[in-house]
């Protein structure tokens, strides 16, 4: 009892009177998702199809699984060894908790409440309490983060609104100015920063890249400004030990990259190059009208941000809010101008040059990192010192965020088509039929609009070449049917695991199988238990293998290659590095704590 008596009970709401506003401001911005039920975004089938597939895995007792099994109508895909895993299961494990149909509207709440916290934990190194809560509320109102979340459903960009304020507190705080380089550089920040850093390859590669050069300037600008190497010191061991802790995906994902196509993510679609996205652009192509009315749309909210953190950073350095910390507003500053360029086609030459930088195919997509500095700017600019005119501003930016969930939830939200729905997606998924694959998960020399709907799970012809499949008024793709007569035989395909294929067959003459199954390395392909040289290649991507007259039991069994074992290694040394780190951090910072008399 005397313990509790010795809380300080107003104290502990004090404290949580911040985060528990971000957490409400966060509830209301994705209230719409709940009370009017979900928008089909335009990343919307991509990230509910990774869910069921997860789910589904993990019901089969595969907790990491790396094939999804019904792209390509069945044919299946290696989407896991290519996408970062943090969202397919963080939206695996929702539906442990709740409908699936209210799955999206959980995983949005959690990430917009992240990126308020995340912004006013960066806040609070600047400014203080409640202009830090005005911060985060601002971050998650920003624009930019209401659009990716009712338009794009860009669930993997989102999770970078709650990393990157943390990449940068972590990378710039400065506990102990004094003390050398090295002691700077581990002050309790770099074992952090450097979970930053895994956390954003982890959950979307386009804000991983961002990520890295966003921490590379503000290191470099940081150690300027300080005239000392520790930010960059900081910085450079964070940065190895956060790939590092990503590599159980990043080293797959980066080896195995020569068995796929990921070249036409950038290369295939005109509208998704970075030439074609500039801020206000216009295309005389009528197939880019659509492009182009999304491309407005996110070009008046960058331009906005843009010119409100402007105006921000104006007003603040006019009314003296600027004088503390100034190599912390410099920075944000420097961030705020380099974005600015970063949006017209003058910084073309650094697009090209940069390595990686146009795989991030939207220049805009830079917003992302502005959504931080832009609240924290604000709350700066705006916060006043009366506490009646903080409540009038309180009211004024509720008024606000309301205004902002209403015109998102009318002007942002994307209506679902039956088949697009949930409940049509989930039927489609629970039919075997199969959806669309992703052209840059293909085989290097295969075609995904030549892979036919329908197919048997295996088909016996004489020619591994055979082409299979009609043209077909309802969709792309070609569509099989038996009155085709391009099999001899088909035979059923059941999944005996996730993870393993088997199609159990006898055979009047021999021939060839093919098997509603695509390519891809890591698959280990059996004829009656023992191992089978696959036949060429076929355009479509489909594994053919030669099978004599009689009984052919065929199993293909995903294989664990080294380039994983390598990765997972290499996350669990970097592990370990970490927390060892993590605990000398703890011990040098308890050093340089003044001690109490």
């Amino acid at each position: 009892m005397s313990r509790l008596a010795a809380i300080d009970w107003g104290r502990m709401a004090r404290r949580c009177f911040g985060p528990a506003v971000v957490i409400l401001v966060a509830a209301l911005a994705s209230a719409p998702l709940k009370i009017y039920s979900y928008s089909c975004g335009h990343d919307f089938d991509f990230h509910l199809l990774s869910w069921f597939e997860a789910a589904n895995s993990w019901r089969h007792g595969l907790f990491y699984p790396h094939w999804t099994a019904t792209p390509n109508y069945g044919a299946g895909e290696p989407r896991f060894v290519f996408y970062p895993p943090l969202t397919w299961i963080l939206g695996a494990a929702l539906e442990r908790l709740m409908p699936w149909g209210v799955v999206p509207a959980g995983l949005a709440f959690l990430l917009l409440a992240g990126t308020g916290l995340a912004t006013r934990a960066l806040a609070l190194e600047l400014l203080c309490d409640g202009p830090a809560t005005l911060a985060g509320c601002i971050a998650i109102f920003s624009g930019y983060s209401l659009f990716n979340t009712y338009e794009r459903s860009a669930f993997g960009e989102m999770t970078g609104g709650f990393w990157i304020p943390l990449l940068l507190l972590f990378a710039l705080r400065e506990r102990s100015e004094a003390a050398s380089s090295t002691r700077r550089a581990f002050d309790g920040s770099a074992a952090t920063l450097a979970i930053a850093i895994a956390g954003l390859w982890l959950s979307d590669v386009p804000i991983g890249i961002m990520g890295c050069y966003l921490l590379a300037a503000v290191a470099l600008g940081a150690a300027v400004l300080r005239r000392s190497w520790a930010p960059v010191l900081r910085a450079a061991g964070a940065a190895m030990l956060g790939i590092g802790l990503a590599s159980i995906y990043l080293f797959p994902a980066t080896w195995e990259q020569r068995w796929v196509d990921v070249a036409q993510a950038t290369t295939l679609d005109p509208g998704s190059r970075v030439e074609a996205n500039w801020l206000f652009a216009r295309h005389s192509d009528p197939a880019m009208d659509l492009h182009d009315a999304v491309l407005l749309k996110v070009s008046i909210i960058a331009s906005t941000m843009l010119l409100l953190a402007l105006l921000a950073l104006a007003v603040a350095w006019r009314r003296g809010r600027l004088k503390e910390h100034r190599d912390w507003w410099i920075l944000l500053a420097s961030i705020l101008a380099a974005i600015l360029f970063l949006q017209f086609p003058v910084s073309k030459p650094v697009w090209t040059l940069a390595p990686k930088l146009l795989m991030l195919q939207f220049p805009w997509r830079w917003m992302l990192v502005l959504e931080a500095p832009m609240g924290v700017l604000l709350a700066a600019a705006l916060w006043p010192a009366k506490r009646w005119r903080q409540a009038g501003l309180a009211i004024l930016f509720a008024m606000i965020f309301v205004a902002a969930t209403l015109f998102a939830n009318y002007n942002f939200r994307q209506s679902c088509d039956a088949d697009d729905s949930i409940s049509g997606m989930l039927r489609t998924f629970r039919s075997g039929t199969g959806f669309e694959g992703y052209n840059e998960y293909a085989p290097p020399d295969a075609d995904n609009s030549l892979v036919a709907a329908g197919l048997p799970g295996a088909c016996l012809v004489p020619d591994p070449n055979k082409t299979l499949g009609a043209p077909s008024e309802d969709i792309d793709n070609p569509v099989w049917d038996p009155s085709q007569h391009s099999c001899q035989a088909t035979f059923p395909a059941t999944w005996v695991a996730p993870e393993r294929f088997h199609v159990s067959a006898t055979t009047h003459e021999a021939g060839y199988l093919i098997l509603r199954l695509r390519k891809y390395p890591a698959w280990r392909v059996t004829l009656n238990g023992r191992p089978v040289r696959e036949v060429g290649s076929r355009d479509d991507g489909l594994i053919v293998v030669p099978v004599p007259r009689g009984v052919a039991n065929v199993d293909a069994t995903w294989s664990t290659m080294g380039d994983a074992i390598a990765g997972r290694w290499l996350s669990g040394i970097a592990l370990a590095f970490v927390t060892v780190l993590c605990l000398l951090e703890r011990k040098l910072r308890g050093r340089n704590q003044p001690r109490l008399s």
